[in-house]
């Protein structure tokens, strides 16, 4: 089953929600960055928030990144995501391995929390004007749900539950992943914030509720189908980067003369990594060589142009 996410409104448009399956992106970065469980796990849900996220951008090159930078021992985690549903992302430190905790039933379950640990949760929305927005709070438990929750509260104003989730096989391979995310708007009545608040303090976990075989659609009729939900759309998600080898000469050659000439004396070709995908682009002395030369002559041109 191919992902997808949904958006919907429900109870006359005083609410609105998403709800995504994410599990083969969650599995494909993954593969990509080959995490252990609890990475799998945090990276996972930072891209079913970021898959949700990006679709409530209007704009055709609208892009947004969401960036954890906790003190825990996976250190940083990058998500990025368009307007198009599609999304990447790698974390610091992807072999990270900590106990389980346990709850009151005695199941162990993956520490996101742990992993992640205190620190600061950014938004960064580049909408195509002349700056880019850019929020922060603070990591409030690093479960990543109530952090992404905690940003909408604070910094947007606008009143969310946010769950996410990715269960994590035996053989540590990704059974499932999603999440949703429902919104309060200013003119919803007290009945209709106190019913759903109702419904989430008893709902099943999201993994619970996608090995129970429900959709994205399933999930929000759960929580609002007694307030006439409508889904309004219906798109696919992927992880997908848009790296090329062009786009990475072009990185390479932004870095400072001191560093090209270094790499030129070394007389060795190098190798850069995209982070997000790990795919890796050789380039050989000629070509870095090519890339100072003319970083030279832009720098002539300017100079030239400035004393005119």
């Amino acid at each position: 089953m191919e992902d997808y996410l949904v958006r919907a409104t429900a109870a006359g448009e005083t609410v609105r929600a998403f709800a995504v399956r994410s599990t083969e992106i969650a599995a494909t970065a993954r593969e990509l960055h080959h995490t252990y469980p609890v990475v799998t796990a945090a990276l996972g849900r930072l891209l079913s928030a970021g898959a949700m996220m990006g679709s409530m951008m209007k704009g055709e090159n609208d892009k947004l990144t969401l960036q954890i930078t906790g003190d825990g021992p996976i250190g940083q985690m990058t998500v990025t995501v368009d307007s198009h549903g599609n999304v990447k992302g790698f974390p610091e430190h992807p072999d990270v391995d900590i106990p389980l905790k346990y709850v009151e039933n005695g199941t162990g379950k993956l520490n996101v929390g742990a992993a992640v640990g205190k620190g600061i949760l950014t938004v960064s929305m580049d909408l195509g004007l002349a700056e880019p927005y850019n929020g922060q709070v603070e990591i409030q438990t690093g479960e990543i749900g109530d952090d992404i929750a905690y940003y909408f509260t604070v910094s947007e104003q606008t009143p969310s539950v946010v769950g996410l989730g990715v269960m994590v096989d035996t053989d540590s391979t990704v059974k499932h992943s999603g999440g949703y995310i429902i919104q309060v708007m200013p003119n919803a009545s007290e009945e209709t914030i106190s019913a759903i608040e109702s419904k989430v303090s008893t709902a099943d976990p999201v993994t619970t509720m996608l090995d129970k075989g429900m959709s994205p659609e399933e999930i929000l009729e759960y929580f609002l189908g007694d307030f006439d939900l409508e889904i309004l759309e219906k798109e696919p998600v992927r992880f997908h980067c848009d790296c090329s080898r062009e786009r990475v000469a072009g990185a390479l050659a932004t870095i400072s003369r001191k560093d090209l000439e270094s790499i030129i004396n070394d007389g060795e070709e190098i190798e850069v990594k995209c982070h997000f995908c790990n795919s890796a682009y050789k380039f050989t002395v000629d070509e870095v060589r090519a890339m100072l030369e003319k970083s030279k002559t832009e720098k002539q041109n300017a100079d030239t142009g400035r004393e005119a």
